[in-house]
């Protein structure tokens, strides 16, 4: 839908329609001579043998433009879960590596971390993401990184192509790049954003005042969204969250350390599906409602790492504000699902954004128990300073893990 809005510190990227997919790739494709991409492709054993990953590997063998792909394959107990993995990225050519953590070698680089001081104990979609930014690292030539989730149902290329060309572009310097989208099928989904995030982050403003953090957040459309794109600096000295407060923390992480003016956001012009986690309201400490948790958690820590004075009554204040502008938000969609004849069960909604309201009171108390939380993964920069060849080792390791379970040499 043509949108010039721009709200906020960040700039936002439209898709106006004004575009061919062609034109917008070899743009691209002039951009990455001289400042080359690398991709990276998070993906558990059982996502990576659902139907999507295969696809998705389909589609990116066509991608010429991506100068190296990593799929780091995590939560992968067997040598058989390594080799189906490499089989549907072969496709891709002598640019496609596979970085197996769960494998003896993965393993045993964690533990040689571990003796060196760092916490990298805690397996993850964070302790992934972070590995293949080592591993990226390791060539000086790649000047981003761009993260994509591997259950995107409807993918194609120009989603890829939308969110590098900021970052490769010779006319812009951004930073950081985040994607969004609407995700719609027949109804409205991203529950934790409409139902949570979005009206959580108004009414925090609304009680602890308009920090420059939580302005920043607002500004992104789909703060949750799990794709973006990073420079290589950047990657460097971001910390890296373990839990599901990922999207958030990077957040975080990119507004401590560059300016707003070198963030945006990029609209990917289509409705988005993948899959969805289960809201159950008497199981806390799983599906959405574990999900939530962890991200209020993550905002309330940064606030009070920012010098944010947080109390009792703080969390009972924002607690009842968030639950009006939460109702507010259901009226609001209700009537934009009837507008667009989708399917919308008010009731479930409403039983969601209870849910969620109870979660303002033990997630904050947690952080009111422990204000500093579980520590980050550490920065590269650190690793690097204490081991300054470690990223060229988990290259070796995915070299050396093709060589032995496969008979074939890595790319």
């Amino acid at each position: 839908m043509p949108d010039f809005a721009q709200h906020g510190p960040i700039t936002t990227l439209h898709e106006l329609g004004t575009v061919h997919p062609e034109q917008i790739e070899a743009n691209l494709r002039a951009a990455v001579q001289r400042h080359p991409i690398g991709l990276l492709l998070p993906v558990t054993a059982s996502d990576m043998r659902a139907e999507p990953f295969a696809r998705i590997a389909q589609k990116l063998a066509a991608a010429d433009y991506i100068d190296t792909t990593l799929v780091l394959l995590n939560r992968a107990d067997s040598v058989e879960d390594y080799r189906e993995c490499r089989r549907i990225v072969s496709q891709l050519g002598p640019r496609a590596h596979v970085l197996w953590t769960d494998g003896p070698r993965g393993a045993a680089a964690f533990a040689e971390l571990t003796d060196a001081g760092f916490d990298v104990s805690q397996p993850g979609k964070g302790r992934a993401v972070w590995t293949a930014f080592g591993f990226l690292l390791a060539d000086p030539r790649l000047k981003a990184f761009v993260l994509q989730d591997c259950d995107i149902v409807n993918y194609d290329n120009e989603m890829l192509v939308r969110l590098c060309l900021p970052m490769a572009h010779a006319s812009v310097d951004f930073e950081f790049a985040k994607a969004y989208y609407a995700r719609v099928t027949d109804r409205m989904h991203g529950r934790v954003v409409r139902l949570l995030m979005t009206p959580l982050l108004r009414a925090m403003i609304a009680v602890l005042g308009s920090d420059p953090f939580l302005v920043f957040l607002r500004s992104f459309r789909y703060p949750l969204s799990g794709e973006f794109a990073i420079s290589a600096t950047l990657a460097r000295s971001n910390r890296i969250p373990c839990d599901w407060g990922l999207e958030v923390g990077v957040l975080a992480e990119v507004f401590r350390n560059t300016s707003p003016k070198r963030v945006c956001q990029v609209d990917l012009g289509r409705l988005y599906e993948h899959k969805h986690q289960p809201l159950d309201r008497s199981d806390p400490h799983s599906g959405l409602l574990k999900m939530g948790s962890q991200i209020i958690q993550s905002i309330l820590r940064t606030l009070a790492s920012r010098g944010q004075v947080l109390s009792q009554g703080h969390l009972m204040t924002l607690q009842a504000a968030f639950l009006r502008l939460a109702q507010d938000a259901v009226r609001q969609y209700h009537a934009d699902a009837m507008m667009n004849s989708l399917e919308y069960d008010r009731h479930s909604e409403e039983q969601a954004i209870e849910a969620f309201a109870a979660l303002i009171a033990t997630a904050g108390q947690a952080v009111l128990d422990d204000p500093t939380g579980a520590a980050a993964l550490p920065t590269w920069s650190r690793v690097m300073a204490a081991l300054p060849d470690f990223p060229s080792r988990l290259r070796q390791i995915a070299e050396d893990d093709a060589a032995e379970f496969t008979g074939e040499p890595s790319p």
